[in-house]
């Protein structure tokens, strides 16, 4: 079962999404107003039940960034060990994992352009897989850490390069541009282990494979992500934690390698989906 927020005709719903369209939840749940709202409740079992034998409401809608009133949105930076390889900074593997926020407002939805603003050009894009909290938690222990997940979904973490180096020690301003990332196309429930410890990931831009690696290879799997995490702060159900992504980002390319509006991105993990944006120029 897929759940996913998106819009028809003007108004907002969510529902879950087979092949041959959506099912409009929203207006059986009055408690829950949003899917973050569903998901704080841990209600997603009670959507797939409530998703069984309805038809479909909705052939024709646009896909909306699949959280887009979660709070808070955590990063992790350089988790592979070619990605820490490609800074050609000498460094070993660090001791303890990069963070950084992201809010909902720098991302859109699957099938939706990430937006290349005016005043630079350096859009980059980024393949991760993002999990959703579903269970409230303190100094979570990392063999209990799966327990606390509700949900996977995917991320293209798209930067403006040149503005994550404005500033010594932060990426904030580089990784928060209106639209310049997407989160989707859908929340798929995480049941059992394998969806994360036998997760391939792969980014293609125009159809040419730019990354390819599996998370096993992280230099900080998601169980000690949420440990680490979950050490000074309380993670709390509908919070999102965007996992890392591998090598291949085209500022890595010599000459870089920038998004540019026409390029098509695809985000692609076996047992969640396909995430897809184009890229325009900001109107």
């Amino acid at each position: 079962m897929r759940f996913s927020t998106y819009t028809t005709d003007g108004e907002t719903f969510y529902g879950a999404i087979t092949d041959a369209g959506a099912i409009c939840l929203s207006p059986l749940f009055a408690e829950w107003p949003t899917l973050y709202d569903a998901v704080a409740a841990n209600g997603l079992d009670t959507l797939s039940a409530a998703a069984e034998g309805r038809p479909v409401t909705h052939v024709s809608f646009s896909y909306e960034m699949v959280l887009p009133n979660a709070p808070r949105i955590l990063c992790v930076g350089v988790n592979f060990p070619d990605r820490n390889a490609e800074y050609k900074d000498g460094s070993a593997q660090p001791e303890y994992m990069s963070l950084f926020p992201r809010f909902a407002s720098g991302f859109t939805g699957h099938d939706r352009p990430l937006i290349r603003p005016p005043e630079n050009h350096t859009l980059d894009y980024e393949g991760e897989v993002a999990i959703v909290i579903g269970k409230k938690g303190r100094r979570i222990r990392a063999e209990d850490a799966y327990d606390h997940i509700a949900a996977l979904t995917l991320c293209n973490e798209g930067t403006i390069r040149d503005w994550v180096r404005h500033a010594k020690f932060n990426v904030t301003q580089g990784k928060n541009w209106d639209r310049s990332g997407a989160l989707g196309p859908w929340l798929v429930p995480f049941r059992n282990a394998s969806q994360l410890d036998e997760a391939r990931i792969i980014t293609r831009v125009n159809g040419e494979v730019r990354q390819d690696d599996y998370l096993k290879r992280m230099m900080f799997p998601v169980r000690e992500e949420i440990a680490y995490i979950s050490a000074f702060m309380t993670l709390m159900p509908g919070d999102i934690i965007v996992t890392g992504t591998p090598t291949g980002a085209g500022a890595r390319f010599d000459p870089p390698r920038y998004l540019k509006p026409g390029d098509v991105v695809e985000i692609e993990v076996d047992g969640i989906g396909v995430l897809r944006n184009g890229v325009e120029d900001e109107q």
